[in-house]
This record gives structure tokens, C-alpha cells and sequence, in this order.
């Protein structure tokens, strides 16, 4: 999972890029960069780290230009290396940039393709820098000097032919403007929006609703599946739906943890639907758990406080903060390797013994996906003194790869692949565990007239339904070799540095 932002403004937009990556740093945390354009030149700054480790005053002052895209990173597979940090950039045609959020499923035929047949050379093992060459051979394809808007929408349909999976896209064209597009089935989110100031009108393309409002842009709208928005260098909008086909189907795992409670999806507020998810799945425990004995619901924090806080109101069950996080330990669910996620986990989460002492405890998280920091948390929870504690998962068991760009890929490394609710409730020591149905989670998101434009979810982690329709199990087999937590740290080069040759800071 990935953050993009770019941003066509009428002054220069270094600062803003900044501002707008730390807001999208939850997305990820082990690299990030800059490219601006200033004119006909390109000015990067990319690392591994965090944002705010890796721009500092002298790599700013260096960042020129109205005009620019900026990327938050974590990988999916091997380990984050300065070569695979975002955005990408190719020098034919015109000199495009790109940051991309999602995941490719026929990465390894197209790399094949690019170089037999558009005899372009790849230099990472990241799906992205394919992507960028993709878009770039369909714009050069059309051997204009000069083009216009319609030239790039025939390009985006090019890549939409091409290319399979996930893909949220912000692509800067140097001395153009900037283009954002989704795959098909919009399974990843982008918005842009519009901020006026006295020099001018500032477009911005974003992940996130949130990142705009940060920063005083107004939403406009989401980018539409197959859509793709051009914003060129005089704040003219230009629009167009570059694909055949279309089927609505964002990924439902956003709403669940990767999204910001305060975003708004697909016209769906994430805080809202978490509220709801806490009320299916308090009804769900009112209709299963008759004699229930809880004593106090504690959320796991961040992302399970807005469902914790619905369900022991529903429930007219006491609401406490039991464990106080340390804000400077990243978020475990997206850490490279089990090893690491084990390692962080007590250091990120300090349990209040008063609150669970001589307690009946319902443990309320946003989903359990390998099941290793569910257990520790429980263990936690009885060291601290619980008499019982219970689990509850906003989402259902998480049984399946994920293929669109979240780390899932294994199903061995799934605690909820082949064993029953009853066998995961004893795999991660629980008393009793609770889960979402997955009908509840889509109700809980397609509210009403909210969701009324959403087809579909991508939900294939629950249920093993791949909204693509080219997932085959031969597929599965080759990503679960690549993305194992066996193969993590274990990527070529992964230990050299990386010489930026178009990097001009």
C-alpha cells in the first residue's frame, strides 16, 4: 500500500508536497520522494525512511517549480531500497515521472514484453517501473512532437489494454502537466481537488481526501474507475473515461485499516463506516452471545477505536483505553518480516494493568491477518491481569492473498487459511472470538445513497474472489515464492547503494 500526491500550482510546490506526504505517511513508511518540475528541468529527492527524516532544509531549497508528484511507500516484496523508492522517471517521451499505488498481476509478462518488443530496459524489480514504461511506450507510440489532452487519454487506454491488477497513478509529463488514472475497477482510491489562492488556482491529485483538505484544497470528485484526469500547466481540467470496460470495485480492506477515519471514499465517509461496522457487530453479539459476561471493551489502538467506541455503546458495555501506544514505532501490520512485526509489538503497545485486572476484557481490533500480534496483545491483556479476555475482528478472517498491492500475499502465513473461527480463537489464545460478517462489513460501507455508485467490493482477502478475473493459482504459487516473509530482506542489491543519475540535489 502506497500514498500519491501531485500537485499544478501557480507558485512553487515543494512545501506542499512535503505537507501532503507526511499526511499520507500511514500509507507507508519505508520510503518516500519528490520530483518537481520547474520549466524543463527535474529536480528529485527519494530515500528510504520516513518524510520527515528524509527531506531536510538543503533537500527542500533544491525542489523547484510549480509543478510536481511526490510518493509514500512500502513494499510488498523483498525490502525497501533506495532504487525501488518513488517516483520513477524515464527521459523518452518528453521526460514523465510517475508514482503508483497498487500491484500488477501481469508484471512479469509485460517486463517481458517491454523489452522484446519495446525494447525498453527495466532496472528494479517494482511493477511501478514497468507501469511508467508502459504509459510512456503508448505515448511515444503516437510520434507527435507536440501533444494534447486526447493524446494522453489514448496512452492511458493503451495502459489499460496492457496492463493487470491495481493501479492508482499520478504521472507528471514535463512541460505538460500532471495525469492521474485508476485501473479499471478503481480498486485502489484517488480525488484531486482545487484550491484558489490570490496568484491562481492550485489543482491537486491525491490518495486521500484528507491530504487535500490538510491543505486547503476542496475536493472535487474521485477519479473514476478507467478514468483519467489531466490537469496541464494553465489549471485547465481535462477528463475522460480511457476505458472499454468498467466495474466499480474499490478495495474494501481501505475502510477496514488503511484509510484515515477522516477521509472520505468514494463519496464514503471512513469514519462513518467504521461507526457502523461497531454496529453490526454488536448486533452480531447480541445475537450469538446471549450470556455474555463482558466487564469493559478496550480497542487495540489506532484504527479499532471508532468501531470499539459504537460497539460498547451499542452494547451498554464500559469503554476504556487499556493500552497506551508509543507513537514513534511504525505500523506493524505493513513492517517487513514476522520477525520485525514480533519484535515491535510490546515495544508499540504498554498495557494499563488497572483496566484489566480481575476483568472480563472484549479485545476489539480492525482485522486479524497473521494472527501473531493478536496473540501477544491477549498475552499482554492476561499479564495484566484479565480474567478473561475475549477478541472481536471489525473484519472477517482474513483467508486468502491479497493481490492489489497489500501485504498478504501467503496464504500459509494467514492464520485464518484453512483453520475454523474455533481453531483461530485457540491459535491466538483468545477465550471467545467474534467476527464481522462480510455482508455486514459491505452494508456497513455502502450505506444508503453513500456507496449507491460502488458496484462492487474487492474483498477478495475474505473471500477469495478476485474482481480481475486473471488470478490463477499458478499466479498465487509464484507470488507466495517472491513476497514470503522467508524472501524478505533477501532482494538483489538490496544492500548497495543506488547512484540517482537524474537526481539533482
Amino acid at each position: 500500500m502506497c500514498g500519491v500526491v501531485g500537485i499544478v500550482g501557480q507558485a512553487p510546490v515543494n512545501q506542499d508536497l512535503y505537507d501532503a506526504l507526511t499526511v499520507l505517511q500511514h500509507r507507508g513508511q519505508d520510503a518516500a520522494g519528490i520530483m518537481t518540475c520547474d520549466g524543463d528541468r527535474l529536480y528529485l529527492r527519494k530515500d528510504n525512511g520516513l518524510v520527515r527524516d528524509i527531506f531536510q532544509a538543503q533537500h527542500m531549497y533544491g525542489l523547484l517549480g510549480n509543478m510536481g508528484i511526490g510518493h509514500t511507500r512500502y513494499p510488498t516484496a523483498g525490502c525497501a531500497t533506495a532504487a525501488e523508492a518513488q517516483p520513477f522517471y524515464v527521459n523518452s517521451p518528453f521526460g514523465i515521472s510517475l508514482s503508483h499505488n497498487g500491484n500488477l498481476t501481469n508484471a512479469e509478462v509485460l517486463k517481458r514484453e517491454l523489452f522484446e518488443q519495446d525494447m525498453r530496459h527495466i532496472n528494479t524489480s517494482s511493477d511501478s517501473e514497468v507501469l511508467l514504461n508502459v504509459f510512456a511506450h503508448e505515448l511515444q507510440g503516437q510520434g507527435k512532437i507536440r501533444i494534447q489532452p486526447e493524446d494522453i487519454f489514448t496512452a492511458v487506454a493503451g495502459v489499460h489494454r496492457r496492463c493487470r491488477g491495481a493501479y492508482a497513478v499520478v504521472a507528471m509529463i514535463t512541460g505538460y502537466g500532471i495525469v492521474g488514472f485508476r485501473d479499471p475497477f478503481g480498486i485502489r482510491p484517488l480525488i484531486y481537488g482545487r484550491r484558489e489562492t490570490p496568484k491562481g488556482t492550485s489543482y491537486m491529485i491525491a490518495s486521500e481526501s484528507v491530504a487535500l483538505k490538510v491543505l486547503g484544497f476542496e475536493p472535487v470528485a474521485d477519479v473514476m474507475p478507467g478514468e483519467a484526469v489531466f490537469i496541464d500547466l494553465n489549471g485547465q481540467i481535462h477528463r475522460k473515461v480511457c476505458a472499454e470496460d468498467t466495474l466499480h470495485s474499490p478495495c474494501i480492506f481501505e475502510y477496514v485499516y488503511f484509510a484515515r477515519p477522516d477521509s472520505i471514499i468514494e463519496n464514503v465517509s471512513v469514519y462513518k463506516a467504521r461507526l457502523r461496522m461497531g454496529d453490526y457487530l454488536a448486533k452480531k453479539i447480541e445475537r450469538e452471545w446471549h450470556d455474555r459476561d463482558i466487564d469493559v471493551v478496550i480497542p487495540i489502538p489506532d484504527t479499532s477505536r471508532t468501531v470499539a467506541v459504537q460497539l460498547a455503546h451499542h452494547l451498554n458495555v464500559k469503554y476504556r483505553e487499556g493500552f497506551m501506544k508509543n507513537r514513534y514505532i511504525g505500523r506493524t501490520f505493513i513492517m517487513p518480516g514476522q520477525q520485525l512485526r514480533k519484535k515491535s509489538v510490546r515495544q508499540k503497545l504498554n498495557a494499563i494493568d488497572l483496566e484489566f485486572r480481575g476483568k472480563n476484557v472484549l479485545l476489539v481490533d480492525d482485522s486479524i491477518v497473521r494472527g501473531t500480534t493478536s496473540g501477544q496483545i491477549i498475552e499482554m491483556a492476561r499479564e495484566a491481569g484479565a480474567r478473561k479476555v475475549y477478541f472481536a475482528s471489525a473484519a472477517p478472517p482474513v483467508r486468502y492473498p491479497n493481490v492489489y498491492g497489500i501485504d498478504m500475499p501467503v496464504s500459509s502465513e494467514l492464520v485464518g487459511y484453512g483453520r475454523t473461527e474455533e481453531e483461530i480463537c485457540r491459535a491466538i489464545g483468545a477465550d471467545r472470538l467474534i467476527y464481522q460478517d462480510l455482508t455486514d462489513l459491505e452494508r456497513a460501507v455502502r450505506w444508503e445513497k453513500d456507496g449507491e455508485r460502488i458496484d462492487r467490493f474487492d474483498s477478495s482477502c475474505f473471500s477469495g474472489e478476485y474482481v480481475t478475473g486473471d488470478v490463477t493459482p499458478a499466479y498465487l504459487d509464484s507470488l507466495a515464492m517472491r513476497r514470503s516473509d522467508g524472501a524478505k530482506g533477501n532482494a538483489p542489491g538490496s544492500d548497495f547503494p543506488v547512484i540517482e543519475i537524474y537526481n539533482g540535489i
